[in-house]
């Protein structure tokens, strides 16, 4: 098992490149199970998220074909199963994103229940409920959602009770190819779910309210769409992490290939806290600060701030001046890295779902351990500023959503290498 080495590194300075982002991806790649022929999708992230779900989509039958390693050539023209096997799904939780396509082009499926990351319950109950208000009988049988809609599926008013991002992902595939109009109410608006809308209306899915809480698709009944290429919007995610590196580090550096418009929560916290930038149409670069600031902040579903970004932000809160406040309000259970930033003399202290930073307080290296993907991204902040050098281990969850992160560390400046166990 592999672990990251990192020795502190308190001055950066440089450009980076953002890749494609690792949640708008996999949403993307399921669709193409809709396609009548060859779909061409290009800035896919070279990441394992993204090579679960292309492995996925062979196991059921898809041509893959590989133009650049960032590129990717899909035919489903020829699809053979529609059962998404446990050893596959379990690996990560946006598998549940090719039950709405199976579904809507073949009438049936059977997709195992999801695994993936331990930031807590995020049932697929409002996945299946949707479903089911759309026609489908669906079951669960030794760890399967089984599904059928013998008749297809038809339009319907879907009212999420909490906003959910796959869900809203997953009922869009599936109305696109279902019989009539079907509006989702307290739709997730990220440019993610944004972008998945985008796709399919340049391709002759009419769809009314995109980016908007309520979302009109009016189905092909069962015509499969033609998907001219398409490129994977920026990843907001790596780049509110590699800005939160400039932020603990205090340095200038630039990133590439970003869109501030997607990073309007994150932006604005930095300029709270202290920070300046130079924003162009596809770069920021963020400036240092004279004095960082304590902040407060509440994780809420887009334009809100991310809960993506909440770990990477407890670390920058670290080494702000004052005590800071953080509310998680999405996931129960995505503090677990305060135990590791602690190891490495973070002042954090815990009541419920509210964390409180006592910052300005140096760090000192140690062991860490790694327990979720955006936890990692945190640890490897915290190590940038800690004392001598920090090991942090279980590291494939870093791998799962950032792309060449060591070579990208490196051409900043960090002094980071990754070893085996």
């Amino acid at each position: 098992m592999d672990y990251l080495t990192i020795t502190q590194s308190p001055n950066l300075c440089g450009s980076i490149a953002i890749s494609g982002a690792k949640n708008a991806a996999l949403p993307l790649l399921a669709l193409t199970l809709l396609s009548k022929d060859d779909a061409q999708i290009s800035n896919l992230p070279d990441v394992a998220d993204v090579k679960t779900l292309s492995k996925l989509l062979e196991h059921l039958g898809a041509r893959l074909q590989n133009l650049d390693s960032h590129t990717l050539r899909i035919n489903c023209a020829d699809i053979i199963h529609t059962k998404a096997l446990y050893d596959i799904v379990r690996k990560m939780r946006a598998s549940i994103l090719v039950l709405g396509a199976l579904l809507a082009r073949f009438r049936k499926c059977q997709v195992s229940l999801p695994g993936g990351c331990a930031i807590g319950a995020r049932p697929v109950d409002l996945h299946l409920k949707a479903m089911e208000k759309m026609g489908a009988q669906i079951h669960i049988e030794g760890g399967y959602i089984i599904a059928n809609a013998p008749k297809g599926l038809q339009g319907a008013d879907i009212l999420f009770d909490k906003i959910s991002v796959t869900g809203s992902e997953n009922v869009i595939m599936a109305a696109a190819l279902a019989k009539g109009k079907t509006r989702i109410i307290n739709a997730a608006k990220e440019p993610e779910v944004v972008q998945l809308c985008e796709v399919l209306a340049q391709n002759g899915i009419e769809i009314e309210g995109i980016g908007s809480n309520e979302i009109s698709i009016y189905g092909s009944d069962g015509e499969l769409p033609r998907f001219s290429p398409f490129s994977v919007i920026p990843d907001r995610i790596e780049a509110g992490t590699y800005l939160c590196a400039g932020a603990i580090t205090n340095s200038r550096i630039t990133l590439d290939n970003a869109n501030s418009t997607h990073l309007q929560a994150i932006l604005e916290k930095l300029e709270e806290i202290g920070f300046g930038f130079e924003i162009t149409e596809s770069s920021i670069t963020i400036l240092p600060a004279k004095k960082r600031n304590a902040f407060e902040l509440i994780t809420t579903e887009y334009p809100g701030f991310p809960t993506d970004m909440q770990a990477q932000f407890m670390a920058l809160a670290t080494q702000c001046e004052g005590v800071s406040v953080i509310e998680e309000r999405l996931f129960e259970n995505r503090f677990m890295h305060v135990s590791e930033l602690q190891r490495l003399g973070a002042d954090i202290k815990l009541s419920g779902n509210i964390a409180k930073i006592s910052g300005a307080k140096p760090l000192m290296g140690a062991n860490v351990m790694a327990t979720d993907l955006r936890a990692s991204s945190a640890l490897v902040l915290a190590a940038l500023i800690a004392k001598d050098t920090t090991q942090i281990h279980r590291i494939y969850h870093l791998d799962r959503g950032y792309e060449n992160l060591e070579s990208k560390l490196k051409s900043l400046g960090v002094t980071i290498s990754r070893d085996k166990e």
